[in-house]
């Protein structure tokens, strides 16, 4: 019987593994000596599947002399590791290549990026590089880019391979780096391995994979119909809103004029950047319908901030700003404990349907409008509003218009905060709230709600392609 057999009867409450110093030695250039990165479900392959190196498939991190010879005019993407949705892009901003610098990462269209910082826990992170500008992309070194080159692997495959839960925990076990800035080294990707599944269960996958993508891109345009809807309404050119506000009336000079009745003694400002004409004129072309302030439409309940003394590893998700965006809510790695609180009083913060989350603290003014009802608790730094009356406004168009430009200038006047912006409760109250018709309302609200439908659509034939992968994995094993 070997050691590891016998420790492991004598120990069964342990997970073991005894190696050789020069088993440990491999492949290990952080020479990483503690127990994580040698997990059983590290070093557990399956024996009746064929695999392949990642770094014999792909090219890692390709070098830009690809394309050195692109004119610096050229027009390509941007990216950060925010931009990082589930699957695919989320957002997009494009710009002219000013120059190659060795600080970016280059990618074209169809590489596999992949997060390795851990702010977040979004180490493990993939992504399909999708919709670029020109077909290139450029990043920083938040993440790294896989382009595959073998014919008996396809991208969408090997995508949803590395997405897996597994993958990302193995992941996790292997990174490096002080605490708070840690990664997942470039190395444990190339010595990763990959099964050499029949071409027709690939296929199937990648199908599933562009049938995802394709339900997330008419989603976005059935949420840009609802954007454009709004702002046609107010008068705006829907390609760019926020130049539409600042061009109107324009003055040679960003000049304005105040008494100290209509400055100070009413809102408590004298710096000079709160009275910029383009704060007035978002207001105005807000007033110029019907309208009132959110105070008139919705309750606003705080929620709590039990501090980090409380965070733990399972139990009631715990959802922070940096997991709120327009689109919807992602997974929370810090959970509280139910026995640290009164769980009565911490069912009464759980956020029913149709309840709007507002950002107030960090990244302020994102409103997302909870779907059904949620079995979390948000951080102190999200408002829940709750609509008074659904005959005079609708949830979705509520939402649309929180995180609109007209909202946006408006935080951008309010807020405060040297380091990290601060939004009042008071001044969120007063917010400009333009209410139109009922009938574009609903028809906003339908947009809307189609959009999220796909978006929901798209993520289940995600979900489901990485769950193929698993369950063939595991059929194969037995």
């Amino acid at each position: 019987m070997s050691l590891n057999q016998n420790l492991q009867e004598k120990y069964p409450h342990l997970e073991l593994s005894v190696l050789k110093l020069s088993e440990v030695k491999k492949d290990n250039e952080s020479f990483r000596i503690d127990s994580e990165p040698f997990k059983k479900s590290n070093l557990y392959f399956n024996k009746n599947i064929l695999y392949e190196k990642l770094s014999n498939i792909a090219t890692i991190n390709p070098s830009k002399n690809e394309i050195s010879n692109l004119s610096q005019d050229t027009i390509v993407t941007f990216l950060s590791m925010q931009n990082l949705g589930n699957g695919f892009i989320n957002y997009r901003e494009s710009g002219q290549i000013v120059e190659f610098k060795n600080g970016y990462t280059y990618f074209m269209e169809n590489d596999i990026l992949i997060a390795k910082i851990t702010p977040c826990m979004e180490h493990g992170k993939c992504a399909i590089a999708t919709g670029l500008t020109n077909g290139i992309g450029f990043g920083s070194t938040e993440f790294n880019v896989f382009r595959i080159q073998d014919s008996r692997f396809l991208t969408a495959f090997v995508f949803c391979y590395l997405d897996r839960d597994s993958i990302r925990k193995t992941a996790a076990d292997n990174m490096i780096g002080t605490s708070g800035r840690q990664r997942v080294p470039t190395a444990f990707y190339e010595k990763l391995i990959i099964p050499i599944l029949p071409m027709s269960f690939q296929q199937e996958i990648e199908k599933m994979v562009k049938d995802s993508y394709k339900a997330l891109e008419e989603s976005k345009a059935l949420y840009k119909k609802a954007e454009e809807t709004l702002y046609l309404e107010l008068g705006l050119d829907p390609l760019d809103p926020l130049k539409s506000i600042e061009t109107k009336n324009q003055k040679n000079l960003n000049i304005s004029i105040r008494s100290l009745k209509e400055s100070f003694l009413k809102t408590g400002r004298l710096d000079s950047e709160y009275y910029q004409e383009k704060y007035e004129e978002n207001n105005e072309i807000i007033k110029s319908i019907n309208y009132g302030i959110l105070n008139e439409f919705v309750s606003i309940k705080k929620s709590i901030e039990p501090g980090s003394e409380f965070y733990k590893d399972v139990g009631i998700p715990f959802v922070r700003v940096s997991n709120l965006s327009e689109n919807g809510l992602s997974e929370s790695d810090i959970f509280l404990d139910e026995k640290d609180f009164c769980l009565q009083y911490l069912k009464s913060l759980y956020p029913k349907k149709d309840t709007i989350l507002f950002s107030k603290d960090g990244s302020v003014g994102i409103a997302y409008c909870v779907k059904e009802d949620k079995e979390i608790i948000t951080s102190g730094a999200i408002l829940h509003l709750h609509i008074k009356d659904k005959k005079k406004i609708l949830p979705e168009y509520l939402t649309l218009f929180l995180n609109s430009v007209f909202v946006k200038l408006q935080a951008e006047r309010d807020c405060g905060g040297s380091i990290i912006s601060h939004w009042r409760v008071d001044d969120i109250k007063n917010i400009l709230i333009a209410v139109l018709d009922f009938k574009i309302q609903e028809k906003i609200s339908k947009y809307i709600e189609e959009s999220f439908s796909l978006r929901k659509k798209s993520k289940e034939l995600l979900d489901n392609a990485k769950i193929k992968v698993e369950q063939e994995i595991e059929n194969l094993r037995n």
